[in-house]
C-alpha cells in the first residue's frame, strides 16, 4: 500500500509560532481582501456552472482575475450577473495551462479592451506553461498556449513568466513553480511535456498559486493545485512567512482521492491551522465534507464553492444560496 512520508521537522517547527521570526521587520500585509468565485461547477439560478475555475481577487484596491474558466463566455456572463466590472481589472493570473482555466481568456480580453485598453492586459504565468506538450509519449509535441500567447500579444497584452516567487503588490504573492517535496500526484498522468530535462510525464510544472499575507495568516488561492495542496502551502510558507493558513480557496484536485490520501491531506492541513476552506472545482464535494470533519470545522467554515461565493477577510465565507 502506498504511504506518504511523515511531514518534515521543518514544517512542524515552522508552524508552532505562526508568526514572523523575532528581530525581523514586520511583513507587508493585506488589510482588505475579498475573493469571489466566477467559475466552478455549482451555481445558483442566475449564474452558470461549468467544469472550470475563475475567481476575482480584490486586495487593498488591487484587482486580479485568477484563471478564466473553460467556456469562452461563462466568466463574462457570470461577472455581468454578479455586477462585477472586469474593465477595472488590469492583472490576470493563469494557474496552469489546462483549458478549464484558460478557455475564457481571449474572449474576456477582447470584451474589455475597447472600453479599457489596460484591462486584463498583464498576465502572470508560471515557468513551463509554454513548454511543448503531447497527449501520448510518442505523439507530436504542440501547445495551444503558444497560439493563445500570439493572439493575446496582438491585442497589446503582455505575459510575465514567473520563474521564482514574486510579490505582485504589498502582501500579495505568486508562489512561482512549486517544489514537489511530497508525492502528491494531483494530475491525470495521461499527458507528456518536453521540459529542459527532456520529455516526461506532464505533472504541470507551471502550476502556481496566489498567496495573500494577512494579520490572521496566509490566504492561499489555487486553480487545481496540481503541484499538491500541501506542497503548495509549504512553498507559500517558505516564501512569504511560516504563518498559519487562515483560508484555502479554489480547486485542490482531490475529487477522486483515496481515503488514505484524504486523511493524510487533512492531517497536514490541520497542522497548518486552517480556519476556512472554500473548496471549488476539482476539490470534490465529498472531499470538502471529509476535510470539514477531519479539520473539526463547521458548515460556516468549510464550504463547497459555488459561483458567486466569496471569502472576505474579517467576515469569512459567504457561500451563496445553493451551498449554504
Amino acid at each position: 500500500m502506498f504511504r506518504f512520508p511523515r511531514v518534515g521537522l521543518f514544517v512542524l517547527l515552522g508552524i508552532s509560532g505562526f508568526g514572523a521570526e523575532p528581530g525581523l521587520p514586520a511583513p507587508a500585509q493585506v488589510k482588505s481582501l475579498k475573493i469571489t468565485i466566477l467559475s466552478t461547477m455549482l451555481a445558483d439560478r442566475r449564474e452558470l456552472g461549468e467544469w472550470g475555475f475563475a475567481a476575482l481577487v480584490e486586495a487593498d484596491g488591487h484587482r486580479i482575475l485568477f484563471d478564466t474558466g473553460k467556456h469562452t463566455d461563462v466568466v463574462r456572463r457570470n461577472a455581468e450577473s454578479l455586477k462585477i466590472d472586469l474593465t477595472t481589472v488590469p492583472d490576470v493570473v493563469l494557474s496552469h495551462s489546462h483549458d478549464d482555466h484558460t478557455g475564457g481568456f481571449l474572449t474576456l480580453r477582447r470584451s474589455v479592451m475597447t472600453k479599457a485598453p489596460g484591462a486584463l492586459a498583464r498576465t502572470h504565468v508560471g515557468l513551463g506553461i509554454f513548454y511543448p506538450r503531447a497527449a501520448a509519449p510518442n505523439a507530436p509535441m504542440e501547445n495551444r498556449m503558444l497560439a493563445i500567447k500570439s493572439e493575446y500579444e496582438s491585442t497589446g497584452g503582455v505575459f510575465l513568466v514567473c520563474e521564482k516567487p514574486v510579490q505582485l503588490f504589498s502582501g500579495v504573492w505568486l508562489t512561482g513553480p512549486v517544489a514537489r517535496q511530497h508525492p502528491e500526484r494531483n494530475w491525470s498522468g495521461s499527458d507528456w511535456v518536453t521540459a529542459p530535462a527532456g520529455r516526461m510525464e506532464d505533472n504541470l510544472p507551471e502550476d502556481i498559486a496566489l498567496v495573500c499575507d494577512t494579520a490572521n495568516g496566509l490566504v492561499v488561492l489555487t486553480g487545481c493545485g496540481h503541484a499538491g495542496v500541501i506542497n503548495t502551502i509549504e512553498s507559500a510558507r517558505a516564501v512569504v512567512r511560516p504563518a498559519r493558513v487562515h483560508a484555502l480557496v479554489g480547486g485542490i484536485h482531490l475529487f477522486n482521492a483515496t481515503d488514505e490520501t484524504l486523511k493524510w491531506t487533512g492531517d497536514r492541513l490541520r497542522e497548518f491551522g486552517l480556519d476556512h476552506l472554500l473548496g471549488a472545482h476539482c476539490t470534490g464535494i465529498e472531499t470538502v465534507y471529509r476535510l470539514r470533519h477531519d479539520l473539526v470545522l463547521d458548515r460556516a467554515h468549510a464550504v463547497v464553492g459555488a459561483v458567486g461565493a466569496a471569502f472576505e477577510l474579517g467576515r469569512g465565507i459567504a457561500p451563496g444560496q445553493i451551498a449554504k
